[in-house]
């Protein structure tokens, strides 16, 4: 940064936008990100939880994003093996629905195009014999198994963050862009505090807007420009019951409209279904599940499963906006899960460049295609580099796992087994910053339920920008099911009391540092 200028704004803290933060940064630009709520509070956190292909994209011909999804699956794995493990996948062959011969040479597809290395391949199932088989009807007979991963989504937009900050960039969470003036030379940001409401301004030679589902509003009430909206809001709801099977696959349902439905293993004690294609106009901030959404994923799930599940099953729902870009799909089911990046540049404006659509699995390779469009503005910047560096956390040999959490339990002797292993589930080789010098339980401070400790808590408000109970229950960690209403409210003054008065926009980013410019 010289002058105070930095090289790179970024509108948008969810996983795009921290993606893109973390490469700049790492490319030796200077970087400030600026984000209206949490880092990943809205669309990067209401997924289904998958680092997927996207099985049914094939259907739509969509090769080209289907194969750079499955490259990322196994990129992505080996960078973040903490947050990001395999899974297998039961599809229940249905009778009525997609032929035997159709599945089968769609998953040798799936097996083959992305040069599949790291994960198992497809095979097929006996269900009359199969564990997977219990839990079902019995006119389900077989079926097919393949791989896909599973991710804490949440935390994978906040390891990009804290990355990013790492490298020298500004992380400003809680703070609303609510003006952009396009100069010759820079951007001009007013940016408001969105709890003290007091404004400063920031500066940058090229701005990105990362906003998802607000790309369209922040294009013209932010920027003032007027253009036709690029992107498609389509609401995608979950539903989360008590476990309904004992074994660690999940499952993916075929329904009668051609859409499908996962049954996934989630939290140890819970099972989360969904999720719904739904187009969406309204506040993304307000969107919630319908009761006939709620309808059509218990529906989907009952066709299958022996047990009927009714809605008193139900312990949670949540809902998300996905910013689809908008090709023109008659049903919100058929819209591309592709990107759009649109570049504006010329000599008498700083350049801007905006992101439509994307899925998170592809959120590394759509950084890289973000700043390959930057490097007019940046020529001297550096090259690709996220493809092997390993996301905080994440630098270790993945079949080392089970003994790095075996010394994480010799470390605190009357530590639970399953509370050593969801320290490092959550935060790999970085859970020796909170339990640096504990040596028993006691000494991690107070306990919040769950195992959440005041250490735990104290890492996330001074490393990961946590602000409310929220902020830890529902995204740093998933421990929101397992709390009381008594302990949540008990932890939210805590990290109220912690925090107050502490948060200003221009202090929000921890280790904040300063990178030269290569412009």
């Amino acid at each position: 940064m010289q002058d105070g200028v930095h090289d790179l704004a970024v509108i948008g803290g969810g996983i795009n936008g921290c993606g893109i933060a973390r490469d700049a940064q790492g490319r030796g630009l200077s970087v400030v990100l600026v984000e209206q709520g949490d880092l990943g509070g809205a669309t990067s956190s209401a997924s289904t939880k998958l680092i997927h292909g996207g099985l049914r994209y094939l259907e739509h011909f969509e090769f080209r994003l289907v194969r750079e999804a499955l490259i990322e699956r196994e990129i992505l794995l080996k960078l973040a093996p903490h947050i990001i493990s395999p899974m297998r996948f039961v599809l229940p062959h249905h009778k009525g629905l997609r032929p035997w011969p159709v599945i089968r040479l769609g998953l040798f597809l799936y097996d083959h195009l992305g040069g599949r290395k790291l994960l198992p391949p497809t095979r097929t199932l006996d269900l009359t014999r199969d564990a997977a088989g219990v839990p079902l009807k019995s006119e389900f007979r077989r079926a097919f198994e393949y791989s896909d991963c599973w991710v804490q989504d949440s935390r994978l937009v906040v390891l990009n963050a804290r990355d990013a900050a790492d490298r020298g960039a500004t992380i400003l969470p809680q703070a609303r862009c609510v003006h952009a003036q396009q100069e010759t030379d820079r951007w001009l940001l007013t940016v408001e505090n969105v709890q003290s409401r007091t404004r400063s301004t920031l500066s940058a030679r090229a701005l990105v807007n990362a906003s998802g589902p607000w790309v369209s509003d922040v294009q013209r009430r932010v920027l003032g420009k007027n253009v036709a909206a690029r992107v498609r809001l389509v609401k995608g709801s979950h539903i989360v019951v008590r476990r309904l099977f004992d074994h660690g696959r999940s499952y993916i349902f075929q329904n009668s409209d051609d859409r499908i439905c996962f049954a996934i293993p989630y939290e140890e004690d819970f099972t989360l279904i969904g999720t719904t294609d739904d187009d969406y106009d309204g506040d993304p901030a307000e969107a919630a599940i319908s009761n006939r959404e709620t309808d059509y994923l218990l529906s989907a799930v009952n066709e299958y499963f022996r047990v009927s599940v009714q809605r008193d099953a139900i312990c949670w729902t949540y809902s998300g906006v996905r910013p689809l870009y908008d090709d023109g799909s008659s049903k919100a089911q058929d819209a591309t899960r592709d990107y759009e990046l649109t570049f504006e540049a010329d000599t008498n404006r700083a350049p801007l460049l905006s992101i439509f659509g994307g899925k998170i699995t592809t959120y590394r390779r759509l950084a890289e295609s973000a700043l390959e469009k930057l490097y007019r503005t940046f020529p001297n910047m550096g090259q690709a580099w996220t493809q092997s560096a390993a996301l905080p956390g994440g630098d270790f040999a993945p079949e080392h796992f089970e003994a790095e959490i075996a010394q994480i339990q010799r470390r605190i002797a009357d530590l639970p087994p399953k509370h050593a292993e969801r320290f490092f589930r959550t935060y790999g080789t970085r859970a020796a910053r909170f339990l640096e010098g504990a040596n028993r339980l006691k000494d991690l401070g107070e306990n919040f339920g769950a195992g959440l400790s005041q250490r735990e808590v104290d890492y996330l408000i001074a490393e990961e920008w946590a602000r409310s109970a929220d902020d830890i229950l529902w995204r740093r960690t998933k421990l929101g099911l397992k709390l009381s209403t008594e302990q949540r409210r008990k932890l939210n003054s805590y990290v109220i009391s912690q925090t107050a008065g502490a948060w200003d926009s221009h202090e929000a980013s921890t280790r904040v540092g300063s990178a030269s410019s290569v412009s």
